[in-house]
Formats: structure tokens, C-alpha cells, sequence
């Protein structure tokens, strides 16, 4: 069985998350996501607009998903991959090269972005009450 591994907020759940969730596991047998804990977006400076708990319900509920854990620092990931038995880490591209050391461990892959959406966008979409333009 070949196992993934994945990590994020996924607050604001949209599109984008659902597809590179699909993509991941498109890439073997069982998909592992990480979801960041309230404390440790704090740490790195996000404020969430749902708990953790709420937020990996829903990512639980997706049916790509195989397994959700909290993810509660930058450290455990090598750990993560070790007690796991992953062989794919996956992250989206805009965090190329930033977990290339994990290549030791298991096969890196970074994924492309879905274009046009982000969860940063959509915050910015609801603050200013417009709608958010996407490409068909």
C-alpha cells in the first residue's frame, strides 16, 4: 500500500483544497492530512475563521481522506513520515524546495496550485461583500 501525506489549514474550505486533496491521493493507496492545530497557526501568525476541530471535520468528511491528524509544529513531520510508513509528501508548489530535506525519508512532490482561488482570496472576497471571478 502506498501511503501520502499531506499538511495544511484548510480553513475556509474550498476548491483548491478539495482538488490538491483529490491530486494526492490520485498518487497511491491512502491519504494522510495534517491539519494545523489553533495553536500552531498562532504560532506561525494565522488566525483562523473555524476551530481545528471543526476544521478537520471537514476534511475528515472528504472522501479522498483517509486519516486526519493534528499537525502542532514545523518538527514532526519527519516523524510523522517515519511512524506513518509514508512514501509521498505532498505539498502544494508555492512551497517548493522548502521540505526537499524530507527526500531522505520519502519521495517529495509539490503540486501545482489550482489558479484563481485562494483561502486568503476568499477572506478578502467576504470582507469586501464581492464575488470571486473563476475561470471555467
Amino acid at each position: 500500500m502506498k501511503k501520502i501525506i499531506t499538511y495544511g489549514t484548510f480553513d475556509l474550505f474550498h476548491y483548491g483544497h478539495l482538488r490538491i486533496l483529490q491530486r494526492a491521493k490520485s498518487l497511491g493507496d491512502y491519504l494522510i492530512v495534517a491539519v494545523s492545530t489553533d495553536e500552531f497557526n498562532a504560532l506561525k501568525g494565522k488566525k483562523c475563521t473555524y476551530p481545528y476541530s471543526h476544521r478537520a471535520q471537514i476534511v475528515e468528511a472528504i472522501k479522498y481522506v483517509d486519516e486526519v491528524i493534528p499537525e502542532e509544529n514545523w518538527e514532526q513531520k519527519e516523524r510523522d513520515i517515519v511512524e506513518n510508513k509514508v512514501d509521498i509528501f505532498v505539498m502544494g508548489n508555492d512551497w517548493k524546495g522548502k521540505f526537499d530535506h524530507l527526500k531522505t525519508q520519502c519521495q517529495v512532490k509539490y503540486l501545482s496550485r489550482t489558479e484563481d482561488i485562494s483561502t486568503t482570496e476568499v477572506k478578502h472576497h467576504v470582507k469586501n461583500e464581492s464575488s470571486i471571478e473563476i475561470k471555467k
